[in-house]
Order: structure tokens, then C-alpha cells, then sequence
């Protein structure tokens, strides 16, 4: 069994806008918890301990909601836009065994050949994956490869078990020569093959 974060969640009682500020000056995070036509269940978590927790794309947390335990998957963090703090976190409740859709980062892995550079497509892809094994991410592997080369969703290797749900043609990343590279050598070839020739009619005139 894997082991997940465990965080002490309290029931919440009080809500707005003023029971919310209340809460994050006491470094609590508001939160809900609901799914599999359960009630939902208002509460308040651990400000540092959870801000640490939501680092991980799709993090699963053991909560332990005053003595009743509870796993569930981190579905959605608010955030003020301007100081990024942390205003509210969606979680869902899981069942070992099943299976959730997430959407799982996607990390380019090497360098691809000299003169090329790789363009993502997609920063992530969506899996069906078991609730309990959900993967950190995906890797692609562009060592090596040359320009023209494209990679899609379904040539990606997928963690075991984990079924695809993007559109298997999509495009993940393409290796591809920065435009101009090409032309600035041509350019620069001719231009010291010009200046080659200029130097040898320099040379001949002054014989």
C-alpha cells in the first residue's frame, strides 16, 4: 500500500469572505471535499504543510477529517493572481481500486541534435490511471533526434496500467531548425567567398 501525505483536516462551520481571511491568518487553507454522492464536506487544512503537498501535479492526501479517514485527490487550487496565495483547495474523494482521468505534466528529456531545438505541443496529457498509482509525469526522450522529427501522444510510453485519453495523433513536441540558421550560413559562405574573391582581384590589380 502506498504511502500518501497525511494531513489533519478540522470540519468548517463558518463561511464568506471574512471566515476565509480568518482562516488564512491562522495558516488554514479552506477547502472541500466531495464525490461518489457523498455530502460535501466543508474544511480547513494545514497552511504550510499543504502549500508543500500542492507542489505535485494530481497530489493524493490521507486525510484525517477530526478521527474519520479520508484519501483524496487534490483537484483544483485557487490562487490569488497577484500575491499567489493560496484562497481555496477542491479535493475529490477516491476509492482504492478505481481509476480517475488526470492530467499528467509532460518532461522533455536530452538534447535533441546540434542545430535543432525541440517545440512542445503539450505540456500535458491526459491518463486513466488508478486512483492510488497516479504518475508524477511523463517523459520524452529527444537525444539525438533531427529536425522533422515529430512525436504524438500515442508513441509516448506510458506508465503501466495507464490507458491514453488525449487524442492519440496529437502532437506532443517537433524537432525542428530555428528558422534563419540555415540562411544566416548560406549567407555567411557567400559573404567570405565574396570577400575571398575581392582579396585575389586586390592581390591581382596590384601586380
Amino acid at each position: 500500500m502506498a504511502d500518501y501525505t497525511k494531513l489533519a483536516a478540522e470540519v468548517r462551520t463558518k463561511f464568506g469572505k471574512g471566515a476565509a481571511r480568518k482562516l488564512r491568518a491562522a495558516d488554514k487553507i479552506p477547502a472541500v471535499v466531495y464525490g461518489h454522492g457523498t455530502e460535501p464536506k466543508h474544511i480547513s487544512l494545514p497552511g504550510h504543510e499543504t502549500m508543500l503537498l500542492v507542489r505535485t501535479a494530481n497530489a493524493v492526501v490521507d486525510l484525517d477529517i477530526e478521527g474519520a479517514a479520508q484519501l483524496a485527490l487534490v483537484k483544483d487550487v485557487q490562487r490569488d493572481p497577484v500575491r499567489q496565495i493560496i484562497e481555496h483547495i477542491d479535493l475529490v474523494v477516491l476509492r482504492r481500486g478505481e481509476k480517475v482521468t488526470v492530467d499528467v505534466p509532460v518532461v522533455i528529456e536530452g538534447e535533441s541534435f546540434s542545430g535543432t531545438i525541440h517545440v512542445q505541443d503539450l505540456n500535458t496529457i491526459s491518463l486513466l490511471v488508478l486512483a492510488t498509482d497516479i504518475p508524477e509525469h511523463v517523459s520524452v526522450n529527444v537525444e539525438g533526434l533531427e529536425d522533422g522529427v515529430q512525436i504524438h501522444a500515442s508513441q509516448l510510453e506510458l506508465p503501466e496500467g495507464a490507458e491514453l485519453e488525449t487524442d492519440a495523433e496529437a502532437l506532443v513536441v517537433a524537432i525542428v531548425t530555428p528558422r534563419g540558421t540555415a540562411d544566416d550560413d548560406a549567407a555567411d559562405e557567400a559573404s567570405a567567398e565574396a570577400g575571398a574573391e575581392s582579396g585575389a582581384e586586390g592581390a591581382a590589380d596590384s601586380e
